[in-house]
């Protein structure tokens, strides 16, 4: 029997030597070459993941400065030269490398040693080259940012002057997705190197413009202000920022001016016009999402709301919806706004007579003539009777401008309830609002039949956004949305309760630009619904409608400075003069769709079971 000596460690090494010393200089040096050429790959595949800020910070001062001088004249340097030379180089290395181990034994049988070492010095270039300018095509392209037309501008940093504007030209006007603050359950971001973001105490050093800067040339994001600030410098610091991205879209830089960020409120706009009996006022914290792509433009939208992390989740469900290749598309389907007075007569028969004679297409020419006499904007679009008894409801459509409009159909319906006295001497009015209109409760004929703006609301979500930004999968979106929005909230009986939390949204948005408050119950009526598309992307489609969504962008709360300066935020403070109605419209447009991506950022928590945890940080 033989007994077997164990190999150790120190016993491989000493192998592993011996075999090393047995190479010749030709094959050593060629395995040295293998190595390095393996190791400058995996170094720049590392590289090319780090994060564009990352990639910006790390890019020299010296060369940043001579790319933005390279831009002002109008010279642009051209990358794709360097990127076919990396590939040329590439290509070249290994073709002598193959070239070399085909012939091997020919070119080192050779007294002449000329050919390998051509060879050896073509290979040293290489190896030089691979070390010193390998990748140099992969640089960050965030410093040029580039306009509707195609031309390309630069990033001001010389201006640190707190009255002057931030940006030396104006942006494009389709923004590119914002990096939404993180939901409070994300996992961690990754951390910039300390070299490369300036520490607390300097950014505290630093003026408000410079501050300013840092986040519009994305070294810093703007979620991240108070954790360097005080709350009250940083507000005035976002606030900067918000007015040179609003500014960019031609929306003016005094956008934020009668949004008041310390307490402030003229009492005298108020009186007689949005409460009595006035003690003070309850101010509300704003934040501002954005930008939304939205029918092929960037917008931002207001939210008034103590709830926290909605703002940072609608913010994360605008980014994905904004990272898809048009956005969000919204189509207006109906606009009018209701009312429905309760009429009785004395008998079930004239009631019956009465309907009948609404519903002649003459008869209600000359309703819509006396309706339309007591307004200049509003326009009586239809007039349906419902007959209950001796009860007769005549629920009449109105469009009104930009205006909510409530006002105006209950001035115009007196007018028609005048006229019908002619034909009906017996008729008693009473209410003007018999319920049926339907006003701040939620009704099956508002669901079917709309109120206010009917809007429709859809968007494709990328399958790879999807996975990175909502952190969940699109099977399980889906199947989440099913079984939650549609099967739980038919087993609740819902009645256009359809969705995950559109109130919220919606609520939110009407606090900021003076909206009723209390219609959000009927405008947060809202079906959500999600598929896998069938193009084989294997991508997201969401949808959101929005039956009566009721706002208005003159009168009633749009009047007072704070929430007109929101609705500025927008674009669509005040009336359209050329076209009546059209601002109305958009806000509706801009409220569905932020409701869309509330509604996308809640469910993918669900589906990922992480709403408990962003909830309990706040």
């Amino acid at each position: 029997m033989t007994s077997t000596t164990p190999t150790t460690l120190g016993m491989k090494l000493d192998t592993f030597l011996s075999n090393m010393d047995s190479l010749s200089s030709t094959e050593l040096y060629g395995l040295i070459v293998v190595i390095t050429v393996i190791i400058s790959f995996s170094l720049l595949g590392y590289g090319g993941n780090q994060d564009m800020e990352e990639k910006e910070l790390r890019l020299p001062s010296p060369k940043r400065s001579s790319l933005q001088k390279q831009q002002k004249s109008g010279k642009q340097p051209k990358w794709f030269v360097l990127k076919i030379l990396n590939y040329l180089a590439v290509g070249s290395f290994l073709a002598s490398v193959g070239l070399f181990s085909w012939n091997a034994k020919l070119y080192l049988a050779k007294e002449d040693s000329s050919a390998l070492i051509r060879f050896l010095i073509g290979w040293s270039i290489f190896l030089c080259y691979f070390f010193g300018f390998f990748g140099i095509s992969f640089v960050d392209h965030d410093d040029f940012v580039v306009d509707v037309n195609g031309a390309t501008t630069t990033v001001d940093n010389s201006n640190n002057d707190k009255n002057s504007s931030i940006i030396s030209k104006p942006r494009k006007m389709l923004h590119e997705p914002a990096p939404s603050a993180p939901l409070c359950s994300d996992p961690p971001m990754k951390k910039s190197s300390s070299s490369a973001v300036p520490k607390k105490e300097d950014i505290r050093a630093m003026n408000d413009a410079s501050i300013a800067q840092l986040v519009l040339t994305k070294k810093m994001k703007d979620h991240e202000l108070e954790k360097c600030l005080d709350a009250s410098r940083a507000v005035v610091v976002r606030r900067m920022i918000m007015a040179e991205k609003l500014s960019s879209l031609g929306l003016g830089q005094n956008c934020l001016q009668n949004l008041p960020s310390n307490p402030s409120l003229d009492y005298s706009r108020v009186y007689g016009a949005n409460c009595e009996v006035v003690v003070g006022y309850v101010p509300l914290p704003v934040g501002m999402v954005g930008p939304l792509t939205l029918n092929g433009e960037s917008v931002y939208i207001p939210m008034a709301t103590t709830e926290g992390c909605l703002v940072a989740s609608t913010q994360r469900g605008v980014k994905a919806i904004s990272s898809g290749k048009q956005g969000a598309i919204c189509t207006i389907l109906k606009d009018g706004i209701t009312r429905a007075p309760c009429l009785r007569l004395p008998s079930a028969t004239e009631a019956a007579q009465l309907a009948v004679w609404v519903s002649d297409p003459n008869n209600f020419q000359i309703l819509k003539k006396a309706f339309e006499s007591t307004t200049s904007f509003g326009k009586l679009l239809s007039a349906k009777t419902t007959v209950a008894g001796k009860n007769a409801y005549l629920r009449m459509v109105c469009f009104s401008g930009d205006a909510m409009g409530m006002n105006m159909v209950s001035k115009g319906s007196l007018a028609v309830i005048d006229l019908l006295r002619t034909h009906f001497p017996r008729i008693k009015l009473i209410a003007l609002s018999g319920n049926m209109c339907t006003d701040k409760k939620a009704a099956a004929t508002n669901w079917l039949e709309g109120r206010g703006k009917s809007v429709v609301v859809e968007a494709v979500i990328p399958k790879s956004v999807v996975e990175k930004t909502l952190k969940t999968t699109v099977k399980a979106l889906v199947h989440t949305n099913i079984q939650k929005n549609l099967v739980g909230s038919a087993m609740a009986g819902a009645l256009g309760g359809f969705n995950a939390h559109a109130a919220n949204i919606v609520t939110a948005i009407f606090l900021a630009t003076g909206q009723d408050p209390a219609q959000n119950v009927e405008s947060s009526q809202c079906i959500t619904l999600m598929e896998e598309t069938e193009d084989g992307q294997g991508d997201l489609w969401i949808s959101c409608t929005m039956p009566c969504l009721e706002v208005g962008t003159v009168g009633g709360g749009t009047s007072l400075p704070a929430q007109r300066a929101c609705l500025e935020c927008m674009g669509v403070a005040g009336g359209n003069r050329e076209t009546p109605g059209a601002n109305a419209k958009k806000l509706a447009t801009m409220v569905a769709g932020a409701t869309m991506a509330g509604e996308l950022s809640l469910l993918a928590a669900l589906a990922a079971n992480t709403l408990v945890q962003a909830h309990m940080k706040h």
